[in-house]
């Protein structure tokens, strides 16, 4: 299993299993599907609405004794109505107890957006909180709490901009050591790397095969299909897999940790192989030559008319 290293020297699988997405009633066989396989890494959300039946497969893994829990790489994220300060910790308290964990390796501020408590996703403007009012340094503090008391190994954030990570990291006993966003051969964003790189933060991407599967309401109707990009197909075809295979083998290659998204069991296989193939060196330069800076996740629904965000204020593009 490649892995990718903290700047403590612990280290991260650079392939997990995604769950967003994944229904309630076929998550539970996915993520047993994938640690009985030797996945390594499981990547969770409260908001994705699975986490309690993500925890009854970590329940029954490790107390059989199969599987140790030290062994095993577990992600979880902080919603966005959580981001007070004083809403932190329980906010984590309770995805321990969904995920039937004592700690997570990696606890992630899911988005650089806040709203008010009561609501999971907002229906009107006046229930988000814009930035200047809550200032993400305070979230993070309370973040950086939660690794004092060992609860959490590591803390990073998701969707931030260079700019974004670059305010925390000035503003932060621990700068952040990782930023998930989305990231696959349309929406490479190379900036992004080598200022990662430059500043020891990891990166995963999320999407890495243009999540073709989400909502229809997050799907523009002329979007470019990556799965059907003739480049990939022509390479995947050289090497006898499938275009997933060669999209999740070129993100591992890049350097970053991929968590590609599946509850069907001979796809859960195949994803875990992905990271093994022997793709040359021009293969890889012909998949960088694709670029479209294309998101598939704009962050859209941040931004309806009088909403403090906009597209222009999330990815400071």
């Amino acid at each position: 299993m490649h892995t990718f290293r903290f700047r403590n020297n612990d280290t991260i699988p650079a392939l997990g299993l995604g769950t967003w997405k994944s229904a309630t009633g076929k998550v539970y066989e996915a993520v047993k599907t994938a640690l009985d396989i030797g996945y390594k890494h499981i990547d969770c959300a409260p908001i994705y609405g699975n986490e309690t039946e993500i925890g009854q497969a970590f329940g029954e893994s490790f107390s059989s004794g199969i599987l140790k829990r030290e062994e095993i790489f577990i992600t979880s994220k902080l919603w966005c109505n959580a981001h007070a300060p004083e809403m932190v910790q329980p906010a984590l308290e309770k995805t321990l107890a969904d995920l039937q964990l004592e700690y997570l390796d990696l606890f992630l501020i899911h988005w650089p957006v806040h709203f008010v408590p009561e609501v999971v996703f907002p229906s009107s403007t006046d229930q988000f909180i814009p930035y200047k009012e809550l200032p993400i340094a305070q979230t993070w503090e309370a973040m950086e709490d939660l690794v004092a008391q060992g609860l959490v190994r590591h803390i990073g954030v998701s969707n931030f901009s260079i700019k974004k990570l670059q305010e925390l990291s000035e503003n932060s006993q621990i700068a952040p050591e990782m930023n998930q966003i989305e990231m696959h051969p349309y929406l490479q964003q190379p900036k992004m790397i080598e200022f990662c790189n430059t500043n020891d933060i990891l990166l995963t991407a999320y999407s890495p095969l243009g999540s073709p599967d989400r909502p229809a309401d997050l799907k523009a109707a002329d979007e470019p299909l990556l799965l059907e990009e003739p480049v990939v197909q022509k390479i995947a075809e050289a090497h006898n897999v499938s275009t997933a295979q060669v999209l999740i083998n070129w993100a591992v290659n890049r350097g970053t940790v991929v968590i590609p998204k599946s509850v069907t069991p001979s796809r859960i296989q195949q994803n875990l192989e992905a990271a093994d193939l022997n793709l040359s060196e021009e293969e890889y330069r012909e998949i960088d030559t694709i670029d479209r800076h294309r998101r598939y996740v704009t962050g859209e629904f941040w931004a309806p008319e009088g909403s403090p965000y906009t597209i222009a204020n999330i990815w400071d593009e």
